[in-house]
């Protein structure tokens, strides 16, 4: 017994059958599209595929670039010691009655979080990381890398900061270009400029406009203040240095997704904002039930991958800050290129970028998820 097509009751076939119809590939199309397909996937097996296994392969042995030892197999130690890390939990001292000791200021009087490391044989090698108090408690994330989890919180805060921050000014320009207004593709070309500039060159750039003496940012931020605000030490302070990165990224980048939110604006049908003022929308209600609903696949695009591309921060550290001051800007790409290169240890920089890879893939596809739900 088999089922009969779904059709409309004159007897036409339905859309459902008209899918079930498409026409099938021909055999003689695969040669044709393995061929168009080969350059890309060459450069993926080249550039991607092998430089991957060869970082697995080097990151479980002993590997140094220029030392006269043979390279050892050594298992999960590099993994060991990069992934290592552990709470530390540091009771108040109190004295013979019970009560809390306390400094001249009434502060609690904690022991230092290395003199207490140092007095626990098991937590040899551990060092401390962050500290945070609560109540009669000192809790302190220790690890054996503190380099490591140091520049992950530095990169995940970057992420946070700069991917709405250069999304929304990107929407923002994007709606500006496209109405019809004289001038608009000369805007376009000043605001997607930075994306085709040199890296290198916008962080000096950059590096002088923030200069605390001479920089144009102060010098307008005095003017503007009637010399109320004082100068800032943009880059070498460690409160300041991060968001000074992260204005100059989003600066740099938000062209880049302007063309592509630009792309997903044309390509919402004009009829639809049409009905929506037949339906007396306001401008809100058409960018929130029109706009926002056309651009979600855009959207999902430009959000991941501006995500990836925060995620491999190095460029602008490594020439504006070279990860200080005080570790402020340290990011995990910095510590890898230091570990393996600067620091000649390539099987440790190795095991840095594999767990890095796995962890900028698993937060694309939780990001991925969020933001389709449990659409495809």
């Amino acid at each position: 017994m088999t089922r009969s097509e779904p059709r409309h009751l004159d007897g036409a076939p339905t859309m459902a059958s008209a899918r079930v119809r498409q026409p099938r590939p021909r055999s003689s199309d695969g040669p044709a599209a393995l061929l168009m397909v080969a350059p890309a996937l060459l450069g993926l097996i080249l550039f991607v595929v092998i430089p991957f296994v060869l970082a697995v392969s080097l990151s479980f042995t002993n590997q140094r670039l220029l030392s006269p030892n043979p390279t050892e197999f050594v298992g999960l130690q590099n993994y060991t010691r990069l992934l290592s890390v552990r709470p530390l939990v540091i009771p108040a001292p109190r004295d013979a009655s019970g009560q809390v000791l306390r400094d001249e200021e009434g502060h609690i009087d904690f022991p230092r979080v290395r003199s207490v490391i140092r007095g626990n044989d098991r937590l040899d090698g551990y060092k401390d990381v962050l500290t945070l108090d609560v109540g009669t408690r000192r809790v302190a994330m220790i690890a054996r890398d503190p380099v490591f989890w140091r520049a992950l919180l530095n990169t995940l805060t970057f992420a946070l900061l700069v991917v709405p921050l250069q999304c929304g000014l990107a929407l923002l320009l994007a709606m500006l270009v496209n109405q019809k207004l004289p001038g608009v593709p000369f805007f376009r070309t000043v605001f997607f400029s930075p994306v085709v500039a040199s890296m290198v060159v916008l962080s000096i750039v950059w590096s002088f406009l923030y200069d605390r003496q001479f920089g144009l940012i102060n010098q307008l931020l005095t003017a503007a203040s009637f010399g109320r605000v004082a100068p800032i030490d943009w880059l070498g302070n460690p409160s300041t240095a991060m968001l000074a990165i992260v204005i100059m990224s989003a600066w740099q980048g938000m062209g880049f997704q302007m063309v592509i939110f630009l792309a997903g604006l044309q390509g919402i049908p004009q009829e639809l904002y049409e009905a929506a003022d037949l339906d007396g929308a306001n401008a809100w209600q058409r960018f929130r039930f029109v706009t926002l609903p056309g651009l979600r696949n855009t959207m999902v695009f430009v959000l991941t991958t501006t995500a990836i591309a925060a995620l491999g921060l190095f460029t602008q550290v490594d020439v504006m800050t070279q990860g200080g001051p005080n570790g402020a800007t340290t990011t995990i790409m910095l510590h890898a290129v230091r570990s393996g290169f600067r620091e000649q240890d390539i099987a440790y920089g190795s095991a840095i970028t594999v767990v890095f890879f796995l962890m900028i893939l698993m937060l694309a596809f939780i990001q991925r998820r969020l933001v389709l739900g449990g659409n495809k």
